[in-house]
C-alpha cells in the first residue's frame, strides 16, 4: 500500500520552507505520496492521508487557540506528528518551569501574567537576587530579553538594556494588554560569539546539529514577517551540549517525539542551557546535514 502523507505548512510560509523540497523528495524516492497543504484551508480532507506532520505552520502565534483546535480535529482522523497534547505543551514556553523540576538546565526566566504589573514584574527581575526569576538563576547582567511566552520566530521579541526600562515597560505592557504572557531573560552575551547550537533527533534519536548566529540586536525593529533571517552553519557538538540536550529530550512530557530540535547557548559559566525545545514545527536545516532528510523520511514511514 502507498502511503499518503501530508507535509503540513501555512500559505505564506511554504515558498521559505527550505526543509520541504529535500524531505519531499526523499519520500518520494520510498514511494509516498506527498501533499503540502496549509493547517487552515477549509477544503482539505485530513482523513485522506496516513500522516500528517508539522512542518512549517508558522502563522500559528496568533491564531494559537485555532492552531489547536485544528491539530485535536486533524488528530482524530489520521495520525499526527507531534500529537496535540505535545504541540499543546510545546507550543507555551512555560514548559521551561517543568524542564527545570526535571534538573534541565534553562535560561533563567521571570514570566509575568496579563493579571500582573508590569512595572513591578519588571522592576523586580531588574534587581536580580532572590526572587528575581521563576526558573533558573543568574549573576549580575547588563542587557536581557522580552518576547512572548507563545511565539516563534524571534516575532515580538526584543533585546533592552537597563537604561532601556521605559521602552522595556512598553513593551511588556503591550504584550500583557493582548492576553499574552511574558517573558523577561538576561540576554547571555556567549551568544554573541559562540551562537546557539541546535541539536536535532530524529526517530528519537540524536541525527544531526547546527550553529546559529545571534539574531537580536540593540535597537532592532522588531521582527517582519514570520522569522527572522538566520545564519546557519553545521555544528558537531560537544559533550556538555549532547549531555543537556539528551536530559530535554528525556524530560519531553507525553510519548517521544518523532522531531525534535533543542536550543542551547552558553551561560555567564560558559555551561549549555536550554533556551528552546521546539516540538512543533522547527527547522531542521536538512540542508545543512547530509542524508538527514532521507533519515526523517525513514523514522517518518516506520512510525
Amino acid at each position: 500500500m502507498t502511503p499518503k502523507i501530508a507535509l503540513v505548512t501555512a500559505r505564506e510560509a511554504l515558498a521559505l520552507d527550505e526543509d520541504m523540497p529535500p524531505l519531499v523528495l526523499a519520500l518520494r524516492e520510498q514511494g509516498a505520496r506527498v501533499a503540502t497543504p496549509s493547517w487552515d484551508d477549509p477544503a482539505v480532507d485530513w482523513s485522506q492521508f496516513d500522516k500528517a506532520v508539522l512542518r512549517s505552520t508558522w502563522d500559528y502565534v496568533d491564531r494559537i487557540d485555532e492552531f489547536l483546535a485544528w491539530a485535536d480535529r486533524c488528530a482524530e482522523v489520521t495520525r499526527l506528528h507531534n500529537p496535540p497534547a505535545m504541540v499543546r505543551w510545546n507550543t507555551d514556553k512555560h514548559y521551561l518551569a517543568e524542564l527545570e523540576r526535571k534538573r534541565v538546565p534553562v535560561v533563567p526566566t521571570r514570566f509575568v501574567e496579563p493579571r500582573m504589573s508590569a512595572a513591578s514584574e519588571l522592576d523586580r527581575f531588574l534587581s536580580g537576587g532572590p526572587g528575581a526569576f521563576t526558573v533558573g538563576n543568574c549573576g549580575d547582567f547588563v542587557e536581557y530579553v522580552v518576547k512572548p511566552a507563545i511565539g516563534a520566530g524571534s516575532r515580538d521579541a526584543a533585546r533592552y538594556t537597563r537604561a532601556d526600562r521605559g521602552r522595556a515597560l512598553a513593551h511588556v505592557e503591550r504584550l500583557l494588554a493582548a492576553g499574552r504572557s511574558t517573558m523577561l531573560q538576561p540576554y547571555l552575551h556567549g551568544v554573541d560569539e559562540y551562537g546557539e547550537t541546535a541539536v536535532i533527533y530524529l526517530g528519537g534519536s540524536f541525527s544531526h546539529a547546527v550553529r546559529k548566529g545571534p539574531l537580536l540586536r540593540l535597537d532592532d525593529d522588531l521582527v517582519q514577517g514570520l522569522f527572522a533571517p538566520e545564519h546557519i552553519t553545521p555544528r558537531q557538538p560537544d559533550a556538555a551540549e549532547h549531555r543537556v540536550a539528551a536530559a530535554a529530550f528525556g524530560s519531553i512530557a507525553h510519548a517521544s517525539p518523532l522531531y525534535a530540535r533543542i536550543d542551547l547557548i552558553r551561560n555567564e559559566r560558559n555551561e549549555p542551557v536550554v533556551l528552546e525545545l521546539e516540538l512543533t514545527e522547527p527547522s531542521l536545516f536538512f540542508l545543512h546535514a547530509p542524508d538527514a532528510a532521507n533519515r526523517f523520511a525513514d523514522a517518518l514511514l516506520a512510525a
